[in-house]
């Protein structure tokens, strides 16, 4: 048998099989017959959604450093309290129209503020 076609069927063999210990398995546990799909389905779906949240939390740091440079230039401290306030008060407000408690989304962007500062005074410090 020619190695191109060996090597072709030796691979369709290899996702065969790991499709076939996909259906058996969800993320290391047993998944019955109507939990298989579904299960499967919706968990690549987040794995996707929190890919994308991570990109767009990247492109979100590269802007912040941005700033981090101006503030730097200019003397402007990291921290603008008015700032944040009415960054996390349209973002509470947009929650509610996601069904996000406000908890949650203070929770979440006291995080992404917080590596926001980390990142200015790091640069603020190199200045």
């Amino acid at each position: 048998m020619n190695q191109k076609i060996k090597l072709t069927i030796t691979v369709v063999s290899f996702f065969v099989a790991i499709s076939s210990l996909c259906s058996q398995k969800v993320y290391g546990q047993s998944a019955s017959a109507g939990q298989d799909s579904t299960l499967i389905k919706n968990r690549i779906k987040i794995d996707e959604i929190d890919k994308k949240l991570i990109a767009l939390l990247g492109e979100r740091e590269k802007a912040v450093r941005a700033i981090g440079i101006y503030k730097a230039k200019n003397n402007i401290p990291p921290l603008q309290a008015a700032r944040f306030k009415e960054v996390l008060d349209k973002a509470i407000e947009q929650g509610k129209t996601e069904g996000l408690s406000p908890e949650f989304i203070t929770e979440l962007l006291n995080s992404i503020h917080e590596e926001s500062l980390r990142i200015e005074e790091e640069i603020k410090s190199k200045k």
